[in-house]
């Protein structure tokens, strides 16, 4: 016979069963996207790839076996909703992958068959996504599929040191310099179209869907310094950019579109240089998300000022901000380089790092899936989910 506090506890145990219940229901149900891919699988083994456990045929919920918290197994993890993507494991080397679906003949198609040329591969300086493959739908020749690495938000962990971000900052204008060179504007360069791939400073791996947690979602998801792991950045999501070859005479586009709307240049009607955009982009979004956040960055100022200008032609180039750049860095000492990210307006004694604060598991909406971010569409929705996308 329950006593008034045994019958209090069940009463108080019942709701949480409920919700429980409530969850494992909504989980254990694919969403229409999912489906999409899991009716795909087939074609992707083919191809040498191999979709988690809960985008296969046949799937079961492992949580109604075990007994565990659906929310503590690793096919609880849906696909993130308007996902043109799906993540995948490599068959032959075990590397885990991002697919995404494209238009065959679509300017995103064929930027990325532009990316896969052997001299670009070769050039140290070029930090556009590696692309692995394409091929096309084996039943609908429409539609075809980008094979990429798996990659990291750019800020994800946290930028740590000052170090860290004179190596992002470095790499990107590097990287500009190449597409320009090529003749590749990208026209959307902002910090969630750079990514980071973060094999080496995730040695034992990161879920795709999570990427706080390992792959198998049976621990917490340990990094090494980005200083340890020589980070590579790469810029992603190349629907709206142009390529205008050297022979060509107008170096003139027109289009308002992009996540930064602040470029006065910006116009549908008035044709403007797709090249000086990207660098007043640039240099906006070293502005916004690096130099007004801490306060032990203000070597960034001349940087920022060359490239952020409102008259498109009095802006440095691509050529002329990185030698801006390279010589702000050696002017830079070891102590400063070492020296922890300092947020503004926060006491530096006594005061944890970024790196420290991530490894606190402060809660971040970046440590959930921004993998399909850049990797899909344009995000309209705060959902942090929808932060990934490729070349869209």
């Amino acid at each position: 016979m329950l006593t008034q506090r045994g019958r209090q506890e069940r009463q108080e145990r019942e709701p949480e069963c409920g919700e429980r219940q409530e969850i494992s229901d909504l989980l254990s149900r694919l969403r229409n996207n999912e489906m999409k891919w899991r009716d795909r699988h087939g074609m992707l083994k083919r191809e040498g790839y191999i979709l988690r456990p809960r985008l296969r045929p046949g799937w079961k919920p492992s949580w109604l076996r075990s007994g565990k918290n659906p929310l503590d197994c690793e096919d609880g993890e849906p696909l993130p909703l308007r996902s043109k993507c799906v993540d995948a494991t490599h068959r032959e080397s075990g590397r885990m992958v991002c697919i995404k679906e494209v238009k065959t003949n679509s300017p995103e198609y064929h930027a990325a068959k532009l990316m896969m040329k052997e001299d670009w591969a070769a050039d140290h300086r070029n930090h556009c996504v590696p692309i692995m493959k394409i091929f096309e739908d084996h039943e609908d020749h429409r539609c075809s599929y980008i094979v990429m690495p798996f990659l990291r938000p750019a800020d994800n962990p946290p930028f740590g040191t000052v170090r860290d971000i004179i190596g992002y900052v470095s790499q990107i204008l590097e990287g500009l310099v190449f597409l320009h060179e090529k003749g590749i504007a990208h026209r959307d360069c902002v910090m969630r179209h750079t990514l980071m791939d973060g094999e080496a400073m995730y040695p034992k791996g990161f879920h795709p869907c999570n990427l706080q947690r390992t792959e198998d979602y049976s621990a917490i998801a340990q990094h090494r310094s980005r200083a340890t792991a020589m980070s590579e950045y790469y810029f992603v999501a190349f629907g709206i950019s142009v390529h205008i070859p050297e022979e060509v005479e107008s170096k003139l586009v027109t289009g308002a579109s992009g996540i930064d709307q602040d470029p006065p240049e910006l116009s549908d009607l008035v044709p403007y240089n797709p090249f000086m955009l990207d660098i007043f982009i640039v240099g906006n979004m070293l502005k916004r998300e690096i130099y007004e956040k801490f306060s032990n960055v203000e070597f960034l100022a001349p940087l920022v000022e060359a490239m952020a200008r409102v008259t498109p032609h009095t802006r440095a180039d691509a050529v002329q901000a990185l030698a801006i750049w390279n010589g702000i860095c050696r002017n830079l000492t070891t102590v400063h380089r070492e020296w922890h990210l300092q947020p503004r307006g926060r006491n530096p004694i006594g005061s944890l790092s970024c790196t420290d604060r991530f490894k606190n598991n402060r809660p971040d909406y970046r440590d959930y899936c921004p993998i399909f971010a850049v990797y899909s569409s344009f995000a309209t929705s705060p959902n942090p989910l929808l932060i990934h996308t490729f070349l869209s």
